[in-house]
């Protein structure tokens, strides 16, 4: 039975083979929350007229069309790797590493030909019906991954797309089985030297953090253009194409630690930072469900101790990643039973 509430909601997308023409959404997950919306512009104009002191809804009309939105959920043991894809501006691919474990190597390369069909089912509480919201020309500007003590990961993935329909049929969702990365299974560790090895980052001589870390986060920013509307395009954008440097930040939420975080602020310190969760094994291959992020060159540029009473002097740790002109910024690297993404 339908219970008209979020409890029915779905949401779905697919890789668009050319930018902005739907496709059929195939890839579903469990999300927290969305807030995809569609952002229309209007002309009003307001000549003069006597007899008429008001503006006349003859003459309005909308004159671009836009989507606009977030998109939250807990990051998953599969079904993700077309997000990470869309998320980076990666080329990867499901490499077989001993079956049924495939690994997902991410670097950012561009945005240019990346497109997201994005389909969120919404349920009309006074009908019971689940009303489909299709979003085509969807590309990732910013995308936030966190972690805090006592919860499980989290993505957040900011949105810009071309238009919506509100005609396109509701698709039939499937699920992939899937477990969820929670705080226990994480590992931080900073310095080391990075490399990288037939298209695999890793890193040597790292340290794992001592000091007490309760939150991690890391966003990247790819700056878009997205106000491309030209003649001839019935106000709907085209392709939104990078127009700017993107940014690589994170934060640690820690316990105050001198020689750990606050040393290597003060000496505007270059490191590499690799942080790592590790899931249930994956059938016998010998591999378990892992999802690594790699910076190679990280430069605090915040970490000041506070003592806020009685309590443990703790430290807001900001940073930013760099190019270091050898390895990618960021590596995203997983492995899982996904044998494509």
């Amino acid at each position: 039975m339908p219970t008209g509430t979020g409890l029915d909601s779905q949401l779905g997308f697919a890789a668009e083979s050319t930018v902005g023409t739907a496709v059929t959404p195939t890839k579903f997950v469990e999300f927290d929350k969305e807030g995809l919306q569609f952002d229309p512009a209007f002309l009003e104009p307001a000549g003069l007229r006597v007899g008429r002191k008001f503006k006349r809804a003859s003459r309005v009309v909308q004159s671009r069309k836009s989507v606009s939105g977030d998109i939250e959920l807990a990051v998953a043991t599969r079904g993700m790797g077309l997000l990470w894809k869309h998320a980076l501006g990666s080329t990867a691919t499901a490499t077989v590493i001993t079956s049924p474990a495939y690994r997902q190597i991410h670097t950012p390369v561009g945005m240019q030909g990346l497109g997201l069909t994005i389909q969120v089912g919404r349920p009309e509480p006074a009908s019971g019906t689940v009303r489909p919201f299709t979003f085509r020309g969807c590309k990732v500007s910013d995308w936030e991954f966190s972690l805090s003590d006592g919860e499980v990961a989290k993505l957040k993935l900011s949105v810009d797309g071309w238009d919506e329909s509100l005609i396109t049929a509701l698709a039939t969702p499937s699920y992939t089985s899937a477990n969820l990365f929670n705080f226990s299974q994480a590992t931080l560790k900073l310095g080391g030297t990075a490399a990288t090895s037939t298209g695999l980052m890793s890193v040597t001589g790292g340290t794992q953090v001592a000091t007490v870390v309760k939150d991690f986060s890391v966003k990247m920013s790819s700056p878009l253009a997205t106000e491309r509307f030209g003649i001839g395009n019935a106000g709907v954008k085209s392709e939104q194409l990078e127009n700017d440097i993107p940014t690589i930040t994170g934060k640690f939420g820690a316990e105050f630690s001198k020689a750990e975080l606050y040393d290597p602020f003060k000496a505007s310190t270059t490191m590499a930072m690799e942080f790592v969760m590790t899931g249930a094994a994956i059938g016998a291959s010998g591999s378990n469900d892992t999802l690594s992020i790699i910076c190679p060159a990280i430069k605090i540029k915040s970490a000041t101790p506070t003592v806020d009473g009685p309590d443990i002097v703790a430290m807001d740790v900001e940073w930013e990643a760099y190019d270091d002109e050898t390895n990618a910024p960021i590596q995203v690297m997983t492995i899982s039973a996904d044998s494509t993404l």
